[in-house]
């Protein structure tokens, strides 16, 4: 298996790769899939403190056997834990719930609360070595730029919602200054049936003998997206890692490209998410 890289803006390579524990219960659960990828080659977990997994992630990477140095762990704050001086606790409790002295990747998760403030404990964490790289999640409003414009430190990602439905072409152009990478939850579109079986990826799939949702996840790498398929399920791990052996030719990356609809599967307006998600405190 060939692993492929990002470099971000910081200099540092990413594995474009990897798994995503959003909605895998309990930390047991959790070691159990991240042990299974790492053993099937996956050096990339995506995790948060929201997703009340982190230890069943840190559990796995010790008992893993592989460096730490070589299994890139990527975490997430919580509104909550935004503020400065907070957030430096926050990350501490974090460090200690993964069980690791540092984090490849933090992202603060939502575009709520002191994000200003939570930002500047962030850059002190990266010069102090707790944090390598420091990026955002969700943030697709005029806040992106009113953080980018106070960052000393500029976000290395942003992870949002993408997959050929919802390609987010204008995003990435208000990107390009900055040298930020796109992450993709809903990767394959929600599990949506009418994207999975769009007639040319049952085509290519024939072709490459490869799954509907393998072409998809090799679109994403084609398109330079960092991509975290979530599965507990071990041959589902085992095929979605296996899309390094084939490459989509220049017009059927255009042809897939021809799929954007501005289509989104979560439909929240800001106002809804900031009031849905205020209510929801993570536990220690």
């Amino acid at each position: 298996m060939k692993q492929t890289y990002v470099t971000l803006n910081d200099g540092r390579n990413i594995p474009q790769f990897g798994l995503g524990v959003y909605m895998i219960q309990g930390d047991e659960n959790t070691k159990t899939a991240c042990l299974k990828a790492i053993r099937m080659g996956y050096r990339h977990i995506d995790t948060a403190h929201a997703y009340q997994n982190e230890r069943g992630v840190g559990d796995a990477v010790k008992e893993s056997g592989i460096p730490r140095e070589e299994i890139w762990i990527t975490s997430k704050l919580w509104p909550s834990e935004y503020g400065e001086g907070k957030t430096t606790a926050a990350i501490d409790k974090m460090l200690d719930r993964l069980g690791t002295d540092y984090i490849d990747l933090l992202l603060l998760h939502q575009q709520f609360g002191d994000y200003l403030g939570a930002w500047k404990d962030m850059e002190r964490a990266v010069r102090e070595g707790k944090v390598k790289s420091i990026g955002l999640s969700n943030f697709e409003s005029k806040r992106l730029e009113e953080l980018l414009t106070a960052a000393e430190i500029k976000p290395s990602v942003l992870q949002v919602e993408c997959h050929p439905y919802y390609q987010q072409n204008e995003l990435k152009k208000r990107l390009v200054p900055y040298g930020m990478a796109i992450e993709s939850w809903y990767p394959i579109g929600h599990g949506d049936e009418t994207l999975l079986n769009e007639k040319i990826f049952t085509r290519l799939a024939q072709k490459y003998r490869k799954s509907n949702v393998q072409i998809i996840l090799r679109w994403h790498i084609q398109e330079g997206n960092i991509v975290f398929p979530k599965s507990t399920n071990p041959q589902h791990i085992r095929d979605n890692i296996d899309i390094f052996d084939f490459e989509l030719t220049v017009e059927e990356m255009e042809e897939i490209q021809a799929l954007d609809k501005g289509v989104r599967f979560f439909n929240m307006s800001l106002a809804e998410q900031e009031a849905h998600l205020g209510k929801f405190v993570p536990a220690d």
